[in-house]
């Protein structure tokens, strides 16, 4: 027979940070604040060397404010003090290395001190828990576990909070349904893009969603809308949630969505301080404007990052669900966006649009070419599976009605090009949504 469950599992204690008034919490920010700035200065040369040039010193921290006084940390200064120059502990010290795939040049390399690794499996269960996972759930975590730091962190955590953990690699699509099948988890843990190919493989397999254990994703690592948040619910019959994180100050379970308020990642600002800065200028804007995410770790012994610069866009809210500010749901980066004809376009745009179309499914793929001395753009995309007998006429108007939409709510010309089921590429692991075939230069 069962075991009942404990009361505390089902109205589980939060930690004490989590409950903080915002004085206390504002207090603790400030005396971990000047912690990490004096270990960033005390042992990584880079940081000392920075400090030193702009005239401030970690003593001149009087208030929080005064962080802006600090220089930035870019992903080039990983690169340029490759492997190890940003460490700030012997490497006796360090229980895990990681590194970037390195496709753009030399990898950013990460590392994470015994410490940190339980500071991480301590976000990442409390996460977990505020999405409304519990001691003795099963979680599918489906985060990469090769070179960069998802699925590691992802996993401890789990552990952490008492789950029971699954681990798979994306990739093996047919087997992981299978897993999902027979070992029934509650909770899966994976990039958006990568649901949608579960999900297809689900129905290919002729399995009913909605008569899974699963009741609850916890996506991250990419930008996803509110329209995909939806489209994925719907579609398996589960609560979506947004994580948040990034290798360089952490790993995933820096910024939690609340289940009890769906209203963005609330910050566990006990470990990670924010601020949004205006992109080109570096100005500290006030919360509730947007601007780029920037984040300065205040318990990290590995790897201090101040002020690091994520090319995150999104806004600093309240909080709600808990007294810690959230961000505004990042639909996109700085770096991935695109400049068509003066107009400045995210893909997560284009695919609001697509998703506004009910026919169509929630894959799409962005091509850029240059005709002459214009950009132009075709959206591929395929019709649902139950949609797949519509006739030319009604196939055309689809693509005229989206079409339409791109050019109202965005301001471009686009073609629109329908591909067969199935065959626009699908995620094994980040999406990959621009196919830029512009000449460079």
């Amino acid at each position: 027979m069962n075991m009942p469950i404990a009361n505390a599992v089902l109205d589980p204690q939060l930690d004490p940070l989590e409950t903080a008034s915002i004085d206390e919490l504002r207090q603790h920010q400030l005396d971990r604040l000047r912690w990490s700035l004096n270990h960033a200065y005390n042992n990584v040369p880079l940081y000392r060397q920075r400090f030193d040039a702009l005239g401030v010193h970690p003593d001149d921290i009087k208030s929080l404010e005064d962080l802006a006084k600090f220089p930035f940390t870019t992903k080039t200064d990983l690169r340029d003090n490759y492997p190890y120059g940003m460490f700030a502990v012997p490497m006796h010290d360090i229980v895990r290395l990681h590194a970037s795939s390195g496709t753009t040049g030399k990898p950013t390399v990460v590392g994470y001190t015994q410490g940190d690794i339980d500071t991480w499996a301590n976000v990442v269960a409390r996460s977990i828990r505020a999405a409304g996972g519990r001691r003795g759930d099963k979680v599918h975590i489906s985060y990469g576990y090769g070179l960069f730091t998802g699925g590691l962190g992802a996993h401890y955590g789990a552990e952490r909070l008492g789950c029971t953990v699954i681990p798979m690699s994306g990739g093996q699509t047919e087997k992981q349904v299978q897993l999902i099948k027979d070992f029934q988890p509650d909770i899966i843990m994976v990039t958006p893009s990568y649901m949608l190919n579960i999900a297809d493989e689900i129905e290919r397999q002729g399995i009913d969603p909605h008569k899974l254990a699963l009741r609850l994703g916890i996506f991250g690592a990419e930008p996803w809308t509110g329209e995909l948040r939806s489209a994925i619910e719907n579609r398996l019959g589960i609560t979506a949630l947004d994580i948040y994180g990034l290798s360089e100050i952490m790993g995933p379970g820096v910024a939690m969505e609340c289940a009890e308020t769906k209203d963005g990642p609330t910050i566990w600002e006990d470990h990670f301080y924010p601020e949004i800065i205006d992109p080109v200028t570096g100005e500290v804007l006030p919360d509730g404007q947007m601007g780029e995410l920037v984040f300065t770790s205040l318990s990290k012994e590995a790897l201090p990052m101040i002020r690091y610069r994520t090319r995150d866009l999104t806004r600093l809210l309240p909080g709600t669900a808990r007294p810690m500010r959230r961000i505004d749901k990042i639909t996109g980066r700085s770096d991935d966006m695109l400049i068509i004809r003066g107009v400045n376009v995210f893909p997560t745009q284009i695919e609001e649009q697509v998703l506004k179309i009910k026919q169509l499914s929630e894959c799409y793929e962005i091509h850029l070419y240059r005709h002459g001395n214009l950009d132009s753009v075709d959206v591929h995309v395929e019709l649902k599976a139950e949609h797949q007998n519509m006739s030319d006429d009604q196939q055309k108007a689809v693509c005229a009605e989206l079409s339409r939409h791109i050019k109202t709510y965005i301001g471009i010309s686009s073609r629109i090009v329908l591909q067969p089921l199935h065959s626009i590429k699908r995620s094994e692991g980040k999406a990959c949504h621009v196919m830029d075939k512009r000449p460079k230069g």
